[in-house]
């Protein structure tokens, strides 16, 4: 079987390519969720913890992937006992994501959502853990490539979706994914671009163009999908990412933070307070972003793979509560890394001939013999 390759897999740490698109928990006998049954309440309050009727709350967090073929053909394996089985179809992707919990494969024509049936509930200073039926919950309607951005927790908030060829921007309902339906809270209508819609507390940010002047920013919306009057430039806007410390846009001058309206937070700040977005540029001399960031659910660090001022290959790791790039030279060209999120501040990358290296602060500590063929990871 042909599988949709990526070169990192992030739920689980540093878990090399394969069509690797879920890790949260592992399956089991639990029944299907009931609708009508998702925890709704603010996270703070909410007494179930993430909870949902039909699903088992177990003890630590299960490892699973979930596999999406060429065509379509979706399998999940349990990594802990090595058990295989068979879910729905789904039609052929061009593209698969995850945010831990739901797989997202696009293809070209929508968004066929799969429920990996396992997922995390971070309470702060510890986390809760679940495992419900696999399900394939439907298909988001749209054209284009998507872009997909889920929020802090599965089972509350948003996940936004943005299609580049319809310029559609939807905004879905997590409360409603996590018991098996799809509920649009708004879908709005941009000129056709590579955007991003990303949740933002009750709300979204949404690119939008500017039709006399083809600028490109990001604009606050409200659960409605009204446009607070909050904007800021960001052009061509990509690789949207909720974090512990305020939702991240990566744009070609740098990377905008939205902060406040809950951005990002887990289990806290139950008034939402007006975002405010600030744009944070890359250091002087640098001549393009990173094309993407990436890290631990919920952490405040995001990193990328990128050329420094020197125009050498490496990493910029991005620190969304200090507002501050930080720039690690690579022994290698890269094709893909994340930020591990401890304090020690490490970066795993992968490189063009498979070895995994380890970056800190400038630098780089270690790498592993080859773990993957290069002929593997040259671009299709």
């Amino acid at each position: 079987m042909n599988r949709l390759s990526l070169p990192l897999a992030l739920a689980c740490g540093a878990t090399l390519s394969l069509a690797l698109v879920a890790c949260s928990a592992a399956p089991g006998p639990a029944a299907a969720p009931s609708p009508g049954s998702a925890d709704t309440t603010n996270p703070a309050d909410a007494p179930g913890h993430g909870a949902v009727a039909g699903a088992v709350e177990v003890a630590e967090a299960q490892l699973q992937l979930v596999t999406v073929s060429t065509d379509g053909e979706t399998g999940l394996l349990d990594l802990l006992d090595g058990g295989e089985r068979t879910l729905d179809r789904v039609p052929a992707p061009a593209r698969v994501t995850t945010d831990g919990r739901y797989v997202f494969a696009d293809s070209g024509s929508g968004v066929a959502v799969v429920d990996g049936g396992a997922w995390s509930w971070d309470h702060g200073d510890h986390f809760h853990f679940y495992r419900a039926e696999p399900a394939h919950i439907g298909i988001v309607p749209g054209d284009g490539p998507a872009a997909i951005t889920g929020d802090a927790l599965p089972t509350t908030g948003a996940t936004g979706v943005f299609f580049a060829g319809s310029g559609e921007a939807v905004l879905l309902d997590n409360a409603a994914l996590s018991t098996g339906s799809l509920v649009e809270r708004f879908r709005l209508t941009e000129a056709p671009h590579a955007g991003i819609a990303a949740p933002l507390g009750d709300g979204a940010l949404v690119s939008h163009v500017d039709e006399r002047s083809g600028a490109t920013e990001l604009r606050v919306v409200d659960a409605s999908g009204k446009p607070t009057g909050e904007t800021a430039a960001c052009e061509s806007p990509r690789s949207a990412t909720t974090t512990r410390a305020g939702l991240v846009v990566l744009c070609d001058a740098g990377a905008v933070v939205a902060a406040g309206a809950d951005a990002g937070a887990p289990a806290a700040d139950a008034n939402a307070e007006p975002s405010t977005l600030t744009l944070v540029p890359l250091p002087g001399g640098v001549s393009a972003s990173p094309e993407a960031l990436a890290g631990r659910k919920g952490r405040p660090t995001l990193a990328g793979v990128g050329t420094g001022p020197d125009g050498q290959p490496g990493v910029w790791q991005f620190d969304a509560r200090a507002h501050a790039w930080e720039w690690s030279r690579s022994a290698a060209e890269l094709v893909r890394a994340v930020a591990v999120g401890d304090d020690a501040g490490h970066v795993v990358a992968l490189d063009e001939q498979g070895h995994a290296r380890v970056l800190r602060a400038g630098e780089e500590l270690a790498h592993t013999a080859p773990l993957l063929d290069a002929a593997d990871l040259a671009p299709e």
